[in-house]
């Protein structure tokens, strides 16, 4: 995939949105768009995302996730077996409390799927560059649902989304991935015993042939963090039992804290070097810093380069150039080793 090359670079999965397509979903939630101008003007914003990204010398893009609605939510319009409710607050500031959540009204189920596959075969078919496909897991598509009396527990809930998942996960190798990242934030934003949750991962991985990485972060809602201690501490030695070839932490927006648990873990590490909370675009000395700091923990061999987290929340322009500095910054690294 990268050829051997040290200090692959990535990104973990959404391009900032284009000014354009703010304005083009505006349309298309007042009914203005038909079929076919919503997907003409999805795949143009797909190839756009990917062409960002191949300018800014990224090794290892995604699809930019130009078809999803902030991160997760425009998965629920898969779903069968909930019903939209409130938010529990519509004025003020937008934070985690704005989200609409759900309510579950019988078992769930996905008879068409996520969407994921559609999106990951648009892009392949855009560019033949490595390209990793992304697809959030059970345990945080779980997070805006309320279980009512249809589920005993939240691990019952969480039970039916898995398979859901999976479907998806190999669905995706047969339509051509080889890299794929399942998005778990919420085992960080949950501090307690991580077994059952990297248990959960195992089953959801099960069976799909490919390169696996479990991105973990703590959360990116209009450049906020969720209300939880910023800490990976409980997620280790556990997280070694994980069904992953890499793992992908943030740590910029960190300032690096914590990166000395990464000595006790064994395989590729996803190093996040680009706070994307930040409006603050790192030069690519401070990129070489971070990276060169994790080196003393991770040798370069196991060592990928990306962002903390996705984009969506990032203006176009600074998004641009801090994949530039990211890539940079890598650079800088690898011209030492």
């Amino acid at each position: 995939m990268t050829n051997g090359k040290l200090l692959p670079t990535t990104v973990i999965g959404s391009h900032a949105l284009p000014s354009w397509l703010w304005l083009s979903r505006e349309a298309m939630a007042q009914g203005r768009f038909g079929q076919v101008d919503v997907e003409e003007t999805l795949e143009d914003a797909t190839r756009i995302a990917i062409q960002d990204q191949l300018d800014a010398g990224v090794d290892v893009i995604s699809d930019g996730e130009m078809r999803r609605v902030n991160f997760i939510v425009g998965f629920y319009g898969h779903l069968r077996g909930i019903a939209t409710e409130a938010p529990p607050r519509r004025m003020g500031a937008p934070h985690w409390d704005t989200e609409t959540p759900f309510q579950v009204t019988e078992p769930l189920t996905a008879p068409e799927g996520l969407g994921v596959i559609a999106d990951f075969r648009m892009a392949r078919a855009a560019t033949g560059a490595p390209m990793k496909a992304t697809c959030p897991g059970p345990i945080t598509l779980s997070i805006p649902l309320r279980r009512g009396s249809v589920y005993a527990t939240q691990q019952t809930l969480i039970d039916d989304l898995v398979p859901i998942v999976n479907r998806e996960l190999k669905g995706l190798v047969e339509a051509g991935a080889d890299f794929i990242q399942i998005d778990e934030p919420n085992m960080a934003m949950r501090e307690s015993d991580a077994r059952p949750w990297i248990e959960t991962f195992n089953r959801t991985v099960e069976g799909v042939k490919a390169k696996i990485a479990l991105h973990i972060c703590f959360g990116n809602l209009n450049n906020k963090p969720f209300a939880a201690p910023r800490t990976y501490r409980h997620l280790f030695p556990h997280v070694n039992e994980a069904r992953a070839d890499q793992l992908v932490l943030e740590f910029a927006n960190r300032e690096m804290g914590e990166i000395a648990l990464l000595a006790g873990y064994g395989k590729e590490v996803g190093l996040g070097v680009i706070d994307v909370k930040a409006f603050r675009v790192e030069p690519p000395e401070v990129v070489a810093e971070r990276i060169r700091t994790a080196l003393h923990h991770v040798p370069a061999e196991r060592l990928w380069i990306n962002p903390d987290c996705g984009f969506w929340d990032t203006p176009r322009w600074i998004c641009k150039r801090k994949l530039r500095a990211m890539v940079e910054g890598a650079r800088l690294v690898r011209e030492r080793l």
